[in-house]
């Protein structure tokens, strides 16, 4: 009993271990940050600040920074920058069950300048995991126990805090461990394959540099995409693919451009048009039957050959947090239309696609003979139950989310679908989006007539 481990700040062991374990992925957080990823469900950040000071004691933790963020009124209130020290980062290690040469650095530099663009990065990891608010046991007390409370309600998330890394080297020479100077470092990688997507690398834009230095690095992951290696079976494999295995993929992993700075809309999309514009060579894919292979044709002319170039998608780190991975946040790069995460992932007119409608073009005239008699191709006409003849509207798939949708489900307002139309979640998101967008664009105006 005399070895046994004191904690001053009464913290548990299970609120320690979490700590921890999100401090060895994001590096520097606030405790309001660490709350949210990993403790959603507690009261208030006491909870994690106490894990934080009894971490602090045992040498695992400190805080040599301060940052400016939004309190409970909205207003900027000074708080705490946590991140590890050279022996957490060691016990972080080991709750991530990673080596220690993939642990990067304690970003203690990082903390003492304020760490501005690394809690970017963690609101967004934050907003993409949307890890859901649990009831947490109360402690025991002598006074009346407190009411019930009520949970807040988050959007679905997707991925394990454990699938993300952060500020990893993308060497084009050297190694992962000693990359050459210059390489690129990457602001955050997932790996969430039971969610749909088996590898996203993210860069978060906080309107830090100009939107040409922003579409150089989209060539530079090219460039690094492009690189091979020899596995141990002697064969010539893309060097990403040792680290991250995503056999499945058509094309070089997808990158997702989050833009984290508030600012007025016309401004944004001026910054996603050049940056978009700049880096087309990169990310459009061209048609595999035209002489001059173009890139400058629409994504729906096709087929394409995505073997070579990087999927962009782009959102603000605003709608994520409103809305989640989930939502229709997402633009792709070639697309005018904001769609879930998987649907923007998703390749239009390959290869296959051309296939199957070849397939369909030689089978369509005996189709549409069967279809004109009203008989399946055995010759039996399509009943419903009782042998009645059905005439329900086909489900199909929201071209937002990719939910199943069909007019029998009307949305709380009213809306129904029509064939083809986005389900009534994603429709009232996306007039939400529009209303938003007129209300920003009518500000604006008015700005810019008032009187100086």
């Amino acid at each position: 009993m005399a070895n046994q481990q004191v904690w001053r700040y009464k913290s548990t062991q299970r609120a320690r271990g979490l700590v921890l374990l999100a401090l060895g992925v994001v590096k520097v957080a606030t405790a309001g940050q660490l709350r949210q990823l990993v403790l959603p469900g507690t009261a208030d950040e006491q909870t994690v600040r106490n894990a934080c000071k009894d971490l602090r004691d045992a040498g695992l933790t400190e805080s040599v920074g301060r940052t400016f963020r939004p309190g409970r009124t909205g207003k900027p209130v000074a708080q705490d920058l946590w991140n590890l020290t050279p022996a957490g980062l060691a016990a972080a290690a080991s709750e991530l069950g990673r080596p220690l040469t993939e642990m990067g650095s304690t970003a203690r530099d990082a903390a003492k300048a304020g760490a501005p663009h690394a809690l970017a990065v963690t609101d967004t990891i934050d907003a993409v995991r949307q890890a859901p608010p649990r009831p947490t046991k109360p402690v025991a007390r002598h006074t009346a126990p407190a009411p019930r409370r009520e949970l807040p309600v988050r959007p679905q998330g997707l991925g394990h805090l454990r699938g993300w890394s952060i500020e990893v080297a993308l060497p084009t020479h050297g190694t992962f461990t000693t990359p050459a100077k210059g390489s690129l470092h990457t602001d955050a990688v997932l790996t969430a394959p039971e969610g749909g997507v088996p590898l996203l690398f993210v860069e978060v834009d906080n309107y830090s540099e100009p939107a040409a230095a922003v579409a150089r690095k989209i060539a530079d992951y090219r460039q690094f995409f492009r690189r091979r290696v020899a596995d141990p079976g002697g064969r010539n494999i893309p060097m990403w693919s040792t680290l991250w295995p995503a056999p499945d993929l058509i094309s070089h992993p997808p990158l997702a451009l989050v833009f984290a700075k508030d600012i007025p809309e016309a401004v944004l999309q001026r910054r996603i048009d050049a940056v978009r514009d700049a880096a087309r060579e990169h990310w459009a894919a061209p048609q595999t039957r035209s002489k001059a292979r173009a890139v400058e044709a629409r994504e729906e002319e096709g087929p394409r050959d995505y073997t070579d170039v990087v999927p962009v998608v782009t959102t603000t780190l605003a709608l994520l947090t409103k809305y989640g991975p989930h939502g229709p946040v997402w633009t792709r790069f070639g697309r005018t239309h904001p769609e879930s995460l998987t649907s923007a992932l998703a390749h239009r007119n390959t290869m296959n696609d051309d296939l199957a409608r070849t397939d369909r073009r030689h089978t369509g005239p005996r189709a549409e003979t069967e279809g004109s008699t009203g008989e399946s191709p055995t010759g039996a006409r399509d009943h419903g139950a009782g042998g009645r003849s059905t005439d329900r509207t086909p489900d199909w798939a929201c071209p937002s989310c990719s939910a199943t949708t069909n007019p029998a489900a009307p949305g709380l307002d009213g809306y129904t679908p029509a064939p083809g139309e986005r389900c009534p979640r994603c429709e009232t998101i996306h007039r939400e989006l529009v209303q938003q967008r007129e209300q920003t664009g009518i500000l604006a105006r008015l700005r810019v007539r008032s009187p100086a």
